[in-house]
Order: structure tokens, then sequence, then C-alpha cells
């Protein structure tokens, strides 16, 4: 047998492997999970309160498209079992056993989004949706298998670092881009992304750009007046960032990330 009908054999498995995993992700999903669910609830408050800290009824509400006094009623749910801490109007915060319970989740969407767009074509503005969409339709068996197959990565197509399988979380030490001077060399860490397609008109912009996570930038500008960030990336080309994509873009500095 030739190298290259070993080659094809070894391609063609793969890509069968892809694609029952995608199969297995979309039969499960025929009915979808409310949006209620407690798995929404807790991500949301973990997303929303950085990790440890507290999420309002208020923004919990808009961030699940809810009304208020469902979340009031679902957060004494959640309290009940353990999963919050939650007195009326004080906002709710995770326990450890919320918080595991969220990582998990976070896990798991994180994931779904990598192999979406690295063996099923999706691009990086589009798999957050579709990630939604199915991370509570599969098993903590089947996110391990797709773990395993994606060889354990590290972080997701945005640079959000992925929770490993016990809940610990890569510290993040990076710094949005606004927040950088002039002469900084640094690379791009992650680019934040909202819920709901937000933030997909901006994803495009800086995926068209060549301004995704592992981009080497040089600061040229800083603008206090109007918010504008000059930036001129590896090849020369020099981009004015608004308030909003500047925002949306986080690095470290270049030394630092080089030493890993």
């Amino acid at each position: 047998m030739d190298i290259l009908t070993v080659k094809s054999r070894h391609f063609l498995t793969r890509k069968r492997g892809c694609l029952d995993l995608y199969l297995e992700m979309s039969n499960a999903t025929t009915t979808p999970p409310p949006s209620s669910s407690v798995g929404d609830y807790v991500k949301a408050i973990w997303e929303l309160g950085g990790g440890t800290g507290t999420a309002s009824t208020k923004e919990i509400a808009d961030r699940l498209s809810v009304a208020p006094a469902s979340v009031t009623n679902m957060l004494g749910r959640l309290r009940e079992r353990g999963f919050v801490e939650y007195e009326r109007y004080r906002g709710a915060s995770l326990t450890e056993e919320g918080r595991l319970e969220a990582l998990r989740l976070v896990r798991r969407h994180r994931l779904i989004e990598t192999f979406l767009l690295e063996h099923l074509g999706y691009s990086w503005e589009d798999v957050h949706e579709e990630a939604e969409r199915l991370e509570h339709a599969v098993s903590d068996n089947f996110t391990e298998r797709l773990a395993e197959m994606l060889e354990h990565p590290e972080r997701d197509p945005h640079g959000e670092p992925i929770p490993k399988v016990d809940g610990s979380l890569a510290p993040d030490d990076s710094r949005p881009l606004v927040d950088t001077e002039a002469g900084e060399r640094v690379l791009i860490s992650r680019v934040s992304h909202g819920v709901g397609g937000d933030d997909a008109p901006i994803l495009v912009y800086l995926g068209e750009r060549g301004l995704v996570p592992g981009r080497e930038l040089v600061v040229g500008e800083v603008r206090a007046l109007d918010g504008v960030v000059v930036v001129e990336d590896e090849d020369g080309v020099s981009h004015a960032l608004g308030p909003a994509l500047a925002a949306s873009i986080f690095v470290r500095t270049y030394a630092e990330s080089a030493q890993e």
C-alpha cells in the first residue's frame, strides 16, 4: 500500500469522525432546552460577574431575554439547590458548586466552538450562536471525546481560555488595547464577543484584516479625544480602530507572550 493511499484513508477516517460527532450533536437538539435552564443561568451569572462577582437581576434578564420576575423566581430555585447566593435587590453570585457547573458548560461551549471552526468550516463570528444551541444537548462523555479529538486545545477561536476538566481556568492577564501606550509592541490575546450576534460585524471586520489572536501589533497612537487607537500589524499595514473595535481587542506585552 503506497503512502498516498494511507494518507487518503487517514483523512477520510478523520473526516467521518468529525461528521459523526456533529451529527451526534445535531440529532440531540431536536428539542432545544428552554432559555430558563439552570445551565443558562449559572453561565450567565459567571460571565456577567467576571467569574467571581455579582450579577444583578436586570443584567441576567437582559442577557437571557427573559422577564425580571422570571429571573427572581429562578434565582430562588438556584439558591435552594446550592448554586447561588442571592438576596433581593443585591444580585446573585455563584457558590463553589455553581461556579464549577458554569465552568463545565463554558468548557463544553468553547470546545464546540473550536470544533465548528476547525473541522466544519464555520466562521469565527458564527460559532458562538451555534455552540449555544448545542452545548446543553451533549453529555460530559461527548465533551471529553471532543477534547481528545481536538488534542486538548487551550483556547477557543476567540482566544478565550478553555477550562480544564477539573474546572481550573488559566489566569487571564490580558488588557484592553485602549489601555496601551504609543510605541508598545503587543500580541493579540483574545477578542471579546457579545451574545445574540451583537459583535458579529466587529468579528467580521477584524477577521478580514487579520486582527486575530496571535497577531503581533505595534501601537502607533492612542487618542484620548475620540478613542481611536492606531496600530501597525506584522505586514506593516496600519489600522485606525475606533472605540468599539479597540475595546474588543485584548492584548499582552509581546515580550511576556514570547517567553511562554
